[in-house]
């Protein structure tokens, strides 16, 4: 029996026209959740000295919370640089310093959209040890990774090739199948 999944969306791009923000909600459209959220990670630049004198942001605090209600996420990066956004970075970051530890066991499914010839697999990687600390259950695969991705969706925001959405369709149905299993106990501590 399938259990009601909410599915928690970042894009690592913070621009109004970005094909990882496409991706995002495509990607959500194929795992057919029963809620959605599309998370914003517009925070300020990680400070020490910022959280000290005024606290975790409001916005922070938030991301952090929708990362623990969410069932199942999916995170896609572009690739800047040969590297996953300072953006995304940041908010990494961010939320690592709020209470708890709401990135631990958590479903996530990495994928990106890139202009470049490789569609970001660089970004991928090296999203993949950002995420190392925060111990999520990640998915290792069908690799998504949207080259040139200007003209990779149509003027719906779906994707034009058939291959890519196929492969994102198994990623989504793997995410989903993860997100109904309960993770096995590591003995490490909460």
């Amino acid at each position: 029996m399938t259990r009601s999944l909410s599915l928690l969306g970042i894009s690592g791009s913070l621009r109004a026209a970005s094909t990882n923000t496409l991706l995002v909600r495509e990607a959500a459209r194929l795992f057919a959740p029963d809620r959605f959220e599309l998370a914003d990670i517009r925070f300020p630049l990680f400070d020490a000295d910022l959280q000290a004198d005024e606290g975790i942001p409001a916005a922070v605090e938030e991301l952090a919370d929708q990362i623990l209600a969410a069932d199942a996420i999916i995170i896609s990066t572009p690739e800047y640089n040969k590297n996953l956004p300072g953006g995304l970075k940041n908010a990494l970051d961010w939320v690592s310093r709020t209470d708890g530890t709401p990135w631990l066991k958590k479903p996530v499914a990495i994928m990106s959209a890139a202009a470049g010839r490789a569609g970001g697999e660089r970004a991928q990687f090296s999203l993949r040890h950002c995420m190392t600390p925060f111990n999520p259950r990640i998915l290792q695969g069908p690799e998504v990774m949207i080259a040139n991705s200007g003209k990779a969706f149509d003027t719906d925001g779906r994707l034009i090739d058939e291959r890519s959405t196929a492969f994102l369709q198994i990623l989504m149905d793997d995410l989903k199948a993860l997100a109904q299993t309960e993770p096995v106990a590591t003995g490490l501590p909460a």
